[in-house]
């Protein structure tokens, strides 16, 4: 397995640490609202560490942005529109279905949904098939599933155990919003596929390769931003008893460390992104939609492990906590096998 490969393979597992891990500093918020703080790490993470990142690195912001006509960034918007969609069904598939039984729908669909599609549009499926890397790309897939789907019913195992209960658990309700979720949340996938003008032109501007997909996360996550921050501020706008005013008039000290820690969140999350695009640019250009299945299989690998490190799965048995590590065990094969098919 290539050098390149190998570091593209540890900067997606960096990315996904930090996407397993954004939730901790915002549980730490009190007396807010979700849509409050999901607002605050949202501003942060959508718009002003996307816009500072790229104005620093572009030798001219905006003429970089003006160099691009609507045929290029309308379809980057919308696919960033279409994940941030994802991301708020995301929330929702947990209301109606649990954490585990949640992630692990969401996650198996986006998984699959987002790594094969882009070939499959692009024309280059079959191509896939007819080579030795491709099969054995597609093969670390098929076994990351696996994995997700072990590490799933690892949690039903520890909820069950633990006594955990769905309030408004709906089966049919849950996986109609997972399977959307699923869906949506590829559209960050695609979003990077369409966007391979603007990353190859910020090359063209002297930007680093590991940080020329950065500058597009301005179009993408405004796409995201728009769709939670719209959704977040109508629901404060609606709900009486929701009231940003009435999350703003907290204890001075109070709101200065829920705003620290939503920042903080925020920055988690989308450093994520900011590893994703180090480790999209090791990848082979050839085989560039599988960062998608590297990020989502290590984001459940991850989830699982700071799971372990915060003893949420003490007081669950042995049983849980053994067959979670055999579906992590199974998620890092998986990435060994899509690494050592992009080598042949």
């Amino acid at each position: 397995m290539g050098s390149s490969i190998i570091l593209g393979i540890f900067w997606h597992f960096v990315g996904a640490a930090s996407a397993a891990c954004f939730y901790a500093p915002l549980k730490k918020v009190k007396n807010w609202s979700w849509e409050t703080m999901w607002s605050i790490a949202g501003l942060f993470s959508w718009i002003i560490l996307p816009w500072s990142i790229s104005y620093f690195l572009l030798p001219d912001f905006w003429a970089y942005y003006a160099s691009f006509g609507a045929d290029i960034l309308m379809p980057v918007f919308l696919f960033g529109a279409m994940w941030g969609v994802g991301n708020i069904g995301y929330g929702l598939t947990m209301r109606y279905l649990g954490m585990s039984m949640g992630i692990g729908i969401a996650i198996g669909i986006t998984l699959i949904v987002g790594t094969l599609m882009t070939p499959i549009l692009q024309g280059k499926f079959g191509e896939l098939l007819a080579s030795t890397g491709g099969k054995m790309t597609l093969l670390g897939v098929v076994i990351a599933v696996i994995g997700v789907a072990i590490v799933t019913y690892a949690g039903l195992l520890k909820e069950k155990t633990l006594g955990v209960q769905v309030e408004d658990f709906n089966l049919k309700k849950g996986l109609l919003l997972a399977i959307m979720c699923g869906i949506f949340s590829a559209g960050m996938s695609f979003a990077m596929s369409v966007a391979v003008p603007m990353h190859e032109k910020a090359a063209e501007l002297g930007v680093d390769h590991l940080y020329v997909a950065l500058p597009s996360y301005v179009i993408i996550m405004g796409g995201g931003a728009i769709i939670n921050l719209g959704f977040c501020i109508s629901r404060l706008c609606a709900k009486k008893e929701l009231s940003f005013k009435k999350d703003i008039s907290v204890a001075k000290s109070l709101l200065i460390s829920n705003i620290l820690f939503a920042i903080l969140g925020g920055a988690m999350w989308y450093f994520q992104f900011f590893f994703y695009a180090w480790g999209h640019a090791n990848i082979p250009t050839e085989y560039g939609f599988m960062s998608w299945m590297l990020h989502m299989s290590f984001y459940v690998l991850c989830g699982g492990i700071v799971g372990l490190a915060l003893k949420e799965w003490f007081g669950t048995g042995k049983k849980p906590v053994r067959i979670l590590c055999i579906g992590c065990l199974v998620i890092i094969v998986a990435a060994n096998i899509v690494g050592l098919g992009m080598t042949n």
